[in-house]
């Protein structure tokens, strides 16, 4: 299973939301780069990233942060979400040397659109689903819609096969150090053709333990690396050495 860890970024910071309430941010560095460095020198082979000005704005506003992570990444697979809505801006991002970009509001207004830039970037481009109540949040999480997330992602392979992949955040547990959302988890990956990354809650080795069991493609962590409540180290060894049943 991938492990992927978080660097979210907010005024420049390294930051931790929970339930994603921009007022309720832990700032854990202001080196992003160095942040960076220290989980792939801990192992990483992927980092996730968040431009969380940019998912409330609808632009890019830490292109200087995303640089520096870029390059202390040395051509590893950075991926990247929040404010992703237009063609310019995926271009521009790639630019940059990013790997992927994470697209969610855009690809909730509209799906015939995102399916273009699936097709156009292929390879680059991954479908961000934000959950609340199961329901389907945009704007930086600040508006909540009415489509179910497992009817997005359905909606969305009408138009592409080329999604690479599918982060999943159930906001009700992103930062909460409360375990992940596995039955809406499980609804997901029942429902999605595209390989299914969970974020939002994954505290414990029991967590990533039951998300290999569960066949998930890959895990996002945040709060409890940066808390210390477990060491990256020891999340790679389990992702690896878990079985299925």
């Amino acid at each position: 299973m991938e492990i992927w860890p978080a660097i979210d970024l907010y005024n420049g910071n390294c930051v931790r939301l929970q339930q994603g309430d921009y007022d309720r941010d832990t700032v854990f560095s202001n080196d992003p780069g160095a942040m960076a460095k220290r989980w792939f020198d801990e192992g990483a082979s992927f980092l996730h990233c968040v431009d969380l000005d940019g998912a409330r704005s609808g632009s890019i506003i830490n292109e200087s942060a995303i640089r520096s992570i870029v390059a202390a990444a040395q051509g590893r697979p950075v991926q990247l979400g929040g404010g992703v809505r237009t063609e310019a801006t995926i271009e521009r991002l790639l630019g940059l040397g990013l790997s992927r970009l994470v697209v969610g509001t855009a690809a909730l207004k509209e799906p015939a659109w995102f399916g273009l830039m699936c097709q156009r970037y292929a390879g680059h481009i991954v479908l961000g689903l934000d959950a609340r109540d199961g329901k389907v949040a945009t704007e930086g999480w600040l508006e909540t819609s009415t489509t179910l997330a497992v009817d997005l992602v359905k909606r969305i392979a009408e138009h592409t096969s080329e999604c690479v992949a599918v982060v999943y955040t159930d906001i009700a547990r992103d930062g909460m150090m409360a375990g992940p959302n596995f039955e809406q988890l499980s609804a997901m990956q029942l429902a999605s053709p595209f390989p299914v990354i969970a974020s939002g809650g994954v505290t414990t080795l029991e967590d990533v333990d039951q998300l290999v069991k569960n066949r998930t493609h890959g895990a996002i962590l945040g709060r409890t690396l940066y808390e210390g409540h477990i060491r990256l180290s020891d999340v790679l060894r389990q992702a690896k050495v878990a079985k299925h049943p």
